[in-house]
C-alpha cells in the first residue's frame, strides 16, 4: 500500500481546493459598483472610475488638449499615463506635456510618486500626426482612502480637419494591439527578466528555510547514496518542483479572477491540507525509521534509484518540497510575487514557474556538473544510520504542522489529529505482522479512519490576536481612530505557519529593547493575524503589492503620507531606528 503517495495525492488535490473555505469578501473590484473596501469597514464606498476620473477633449490650434476632472480624495499618478497614435496599423507613443503635480509618497508602489488632485491638463502636439488616427489614453489612479484602481484604456477617434474628437470602443484588431502597443507592453518587457531573475534567486533561497529542510535532506540522502548525479533524476525533480509552483498558483488566480482575495500560502490556510501534510511528514518519518516498510521509491531513496519508480520518486520530492515551501518568503520572492500577481496569467505562471525552478536549481547543478559530486560523501554502511537520523526533523515537522493545526482549529482538532496518527501507526503495524485479510482489512478501516479525520476540520473563526501586552487586533475600521490619536502606528501582519514571522517574533520583535522603544514612544502596535483567511488582511496585503506575509507597515506619528514598508527579515537595530523616525515626524 503506497499510503505516502495516497496522501501527497490529497495533499496537491487539497491545495487546489483550499480556496472553497474562504468566506465571502473577495478582492477590491474597481470597475464594479461600488466596491466596499473587503469587509472591513461596510460604510465607505468608492465611486466607479469613470466617476472619479472624467476626461474631456479638444482640438486646440497647436495641441490636444485632455483635461481630467478629479473626485475629491481621489488622484492620477504622472508616470502612469500612456498616450499612443495607431499609425499604419502600429501604436506609436505620443509626447505629452504635463502640469506640475503633487509629491507624495504611494504606500500600493512603495515609493515617492508625482500625483495629480481635482484635476489637470495634458497637451499632445500635432506635429507630425495623420489627419485622421484612433488615440489611446492610459491612466491609473487611486484613492486616499486605499482603493487603487487598475490601469483604465480610453479611445478616441481623432479628426484634425474638422477638430473633433469622439469616443470610440476598443478596436478589434486584438493581434495588432499586443504586438504592437508598447505602451502595454513596454513595463512588462523592462521588469519581466529582472523579476524572473529574482524569482530563480528567491526559489533557490528557499532551500536554506527550515520548512523545506526535512525534504531536501532525503533528496540530499538520494544523492549521496546514488553517488552519479543522474541527470534524469535532477529534471524530475525539477519537474515535481516547477509543476507544484504552477497548480497552487493556477488555484490562486483562478480564486482571484473568482473574487477571492487570496494571497501567497493560501494553501495553509486550510486546516484539511495542513492535517493531511502532518500525516505524511508523520509516515515518512516512519519510513526512514524503518518502522513502515514502504515508500522508499517516492522519497528516491534506495536501490530502485534509476528505475522508473525512483524518477517517480524524485518528481513527487520535488512536488513536496514546493508544496511544504509555501509559508516560507524568502528574500526576493515578496517582489517577484507582487509583481506577477499584477501581470496577465502567462506572465504570473512563468515567475511562479521561475520559482519552482530556483528551487531545483542546486539539485539540478549537483546533478550536472561531475565535479561537485566529489563533494559528496562515499556511499557505506553508514548511509542506514543517517538514513534514521533524517526521520528525526520529519517528526518535528509533523509537530509544527499540529501546532499550526491547533491554533487554526483548536486543541480538540489536535488532539484528534494526534489520534489519526496513532491509528496510521497501529494500521502499519498489524500489517507487518501478519499479510492475513482479516489484519489487512482492521489496517486499511484505521486508515480510511485516520484520513477522514482531517476532512472535519473546521477553522476557528473565532481565533483573534489576544490583546495582552502592546498587541491589539488590526481592524480596519478603527484605524482611522489610531491615526487620529497622533501616536506612531505599526502594523504587524503575520501567520502561525509563516517561518519567517515567527522568526522575527522571537528575535525581534519580543527582544526587551523593542519592548521598551514601543512603550517609551507611545507606539500603537496592531497584529493581523492571516493564519486562517482574513479579508481584511488580504485586502491590506493587496493595496500594499505584497501577496503574503510577513509585512510590516510603520506610520509617522505625524499622520502624513503613507506608511514605511519595514523589510520582511526585521533586524533590531533598523527596527529601532525606523520607530525613533516615526514618532519625531
Amino acid at each position: 500500500m503506497r499510503l505516502s503517495s495516497i496522501l501527497i495525492f490529497l495533499a496537491l488535490v487539497l491545495s487546489t481546493q483550499a480556496n472553497a473555505q474562504f468566506s465571502d469578501g473577495g478582492a477590491l473590484l474597481a470597475n464594479q459598483a461600488p466596491p466596499t473596501l473587503g469587509q472591513a469597514n461596510e460604510t465607505e464606498t468608492f465611486l466607479r472610475v469613470e466617476e472619479a476620473y472624467q476626461l474631456s477633449t479638444e482640438v486646440q490650434n497647436q495641441d490636444i488638449a485632455l483635461l481630467w476632472a478629479i473626485a475629491p480624495a481621489y488622484y492620477l499618478y504622472k508616470d502612469r499615463f500612456s498616450i499612443s497614435a495607431m499609425i499604419d496599423g502600429k501604436y506609436q507613443k505620443l509626447d505629452a506635456r504635463f502640469e506640475k503635480g503633487k509629491v507624495k509618497y504611494d504606500e500600493y508602489f512603495n515609493k515617492e510618486l508625482e500625483v495629480f488632485y481635482n484635476s489637470t491638463e495634458i497637451l499632445i502636439s500635432k506635429e507630425g500626426l495623420p489627419v485622421q488616427f484612433l488615440l489611446k489614453i492610459r491612466s491609473q489612479g487611486c484613492a486616499d482612502a486605499g482603493l487603487c484602481y487598475p490601469p483604465q484604456d480610453e479611445y478616441y477617434n481623432v479628426d484634425l480637419n474638422s477638430a473633433t474628437i469622439s469616443p470610440s470602443s476598443k478596436p478589434n484588431f486584438k493581434q495588432a494591439e499586443s504586438a504592437n502597443d508598447t505602451s502595454t507592453s513596454e513595463e512588462t518587457t523592462l521588469w519581466l527578466p529582472l523579476v524572473l531573475l529574482l524569482a530563480v534567486a528567491g526559489g533557490a533561497i528557499l532551500n536554506l528555510m527550515p520548512c523545506v529542510f526535512p525534504v531536501l535532506s532525503i533528496k540530499a540522502l538520494s544523492i549521496a547514496k546514488a553517488q552519479g548525479g543522474h541527470k534524469s533524476h535532477g529534471w524530475a525533480y525539477t519537474a515535481g518542483a516547477v509543476v507544484a509552483f504552477l497548480l497552487v498558483a493556477g488555484a490562486m488566480l483562478i480564486a482571484r479572477a473568482g473574487g477571492q482575495a487570496v494571497g501567497w500560502g493560501f494553501q495553509l490556510q486550510s486546516p484539511v491540507l495542513v492535517g493531511l501534510l502532518a500525516y505524511l511528514f508523520f509516515v515518512m518519518g516512519l519510513s526512514l525509521s524503518g518502522l513502515a516498510n514502504f515508500g522508499t521509491n517516492l522519497m528516491g531513496v534506495g536501490q530502485g534509484l534509476s528505475t522508473q519508480k525512483g524518477l517517480r520518486g524524485s518528481f513527487f520530492t520535488g512536488v513536496l518540497a514546493a508544496v511544504v515551501a509555501s509559508p516560507c518568503t524568502a528574500p526576493f520572492m515578496g517582489t517577484a510575487l507582487g509583481y506577477a500577481l499584477t501581470q496577465t496569467p502567462v506572465v504570473s505562471l512563468s515567475v511562479f514557474a521561475a520559482l519552482g525552478f530556483g528551487m531545483a536549481l542546486p539539485f539540478l547543478l549537483i546533478c550536472h556538473i561531475p565535479k561537485l559530486n566529489q563533494y559528496l560523501p562515499k556511499p557505506g554502511a553508514w548511509m542506514e544510520t543517517l538514513k534514521q537520523c533524517l526521520a528525526f526533523p520529519l517528526y518535528l515537522a509533523a509537530v509544527w504542522l499540529l501546532w499550526v493545526l491547533g491554533r487554526q482549529a483548536g486543541s480538540d482538532n489536535m488532539a484528534a489529529m494526534v489520534i489519526g496518527a496513532i491509528m496510521i501507526a497501529f494500521a502499519l503495524w498489524l500489517k507487518s505482522l501478519s499479510p492475513s485479510k482479516i489484519s489487512g482489512s482492521i489496517a486499511l478501516a484505521a486508515v480510511i479512519g485516520a484520513l477522514l479525520i482531517p476532512f472535519n476540520l473546521l477553522p476557528n473563526t473565532h481565533k483573534t490576536v489576544s490583546n495582552e501586552g502592546p498587541w491589539q487586533t488590526y481592524q480596519h475600521s478603527k484605524f482611522a481612530q489610531h491615526q487620529a490619536t497622533g501616536r506612531p502606528i505599526f502594523i504587524n501582519l503575520t501567520a502561525d505557519w509563516c517561518i519567517t514571522c515567527l522568526a522575527n517574533e522571537r528575535m525581534t520583535l519580543s527582544t526587551d529593547a523593542v519592548k521598551e522603544a514601543l512603550e517609551r514612544l507611545d507606539v500603537i502596535t496592531l497584529k493581523g493575524d492571516w493564519t486562517n483567511y482574513n479579508a481584511e488582511i488580504t485586502t491590506l496585503l493587496n493595496k500594499h503589492g505584497r501577496s503574503g506575509v510577513p509585512l510590516y507597515l510603520l506610520y509617522a506619528a505625524s499622520g502624513k503620507g503613507g506608511p514605511r514598508i519595514l523589510p520582511q527579515i526585521l533586524r533590531t537595530d533598523d527596527l529601532l531606528e525606523a520607530l525613533e523616525f516615526a514618532s519625531s515626524n
